[in-house]
């Protein structure tokens, strides 16, 4: 995985311990990772073109190491349905920048595949100074910002141990369906839990990852991850 330590190191030398979007996904990329289809752009005929490459509906969000609240300086636009919004947006989300943020250093405006909402999941890691990695797992929205219903497991993760992750939460009806709705695809979510481990154990530069929301979608159709966060070692 040298591109991923190239990425790490890159950021380390610039002083930044958290690695920006592009870079994010690029990492989860190379560890075949699903996320969005996703690209850089740095004018608006790029956002268009890329939007269309992508295909509607695409996200539009600043990409700037100055810039933690993207939403509260304006720097993202969902739900962008043409070439003609994509310049749109490119255009709006620079002059809010220049506005609300006029000193932040701007890396360019990432293009997102806007990823359709369902059951949303969390798959986080960090690394403990005494036992290494410890991975986490749990539904979102409610379930883990109110009733804080996660298990958690040291890496390495093995398939039985990630199955266990997840049937181990207390919500984790609303996985197998309810109320009419079909289950989710448990063995998507699993290989999402064991490729962050073995992710985070091969690369002891970082020290938090944090997959958030993840969608899980029906049995047989996958999850992908729609936002992803990785800090890097002090």
């Amino acid at each position: 995985m040298d591109s991923v330590k190239e990425i790490l190191k890159k950021a380390l030398e610039e002083g930044r311990r958290k690695l920006l979007e592009h870079e994010a996904y690029a990492v989860a990329e190379a560890y075949r990772l699903p996320v969005p289809r996703y690209g850089l752009v740095r004018d608006p005929d790029e956002a268009a073109r890329l939007s269309k490459e992508i295909g509607f509906p695409v996200v539009l969000k600043i990409v700037s190491p100055d810039i933690t609240h993207k939403s509260d300086v304006g720097g993202v636009i969902l739900d962008i349905r043409s070439e003609e919004d994509a310049k749109k947006a490119f255009n709006k989300i620079m002059e809010n920048v220049r506005r609300y943020a006029p000193n932040a250093r701007i890396a360019g405006v990432l293009v997102q595949e806007m990823v359709p909402s369902d059951v949303e999941v969390i798959v986080g890691a960090t690394r403990d100074p005494v036992f290494g990695p410890l991975l986490m797992f749990g539904l979102g929205g409610i379930f883990v910002e109110v009733l804080r219903d996660v298990s958690f497991r040291l890496a390495p993760v093995t398939p039985i141990d990630a199955e266990e992750m997840i049937r181990e939460i207390k919500a984790y009806n609303v996985l197998e369906g309810y109320r009419g709705k079909p289950p989710r695809d448990i063995e998507a979510l699993k290989d999402i839990i064991m490729k962050t481990s073995q992710l985070m154990l091969e690369n002891p530069e970082i020290q938090d990852i944090d997959l958030n929301p993840i969608m899980a979608f029906e049995r047989g159709k996958g999850a992908k991850v729609a936002d992803i966060r990785i800090i890097l070692k002090g």
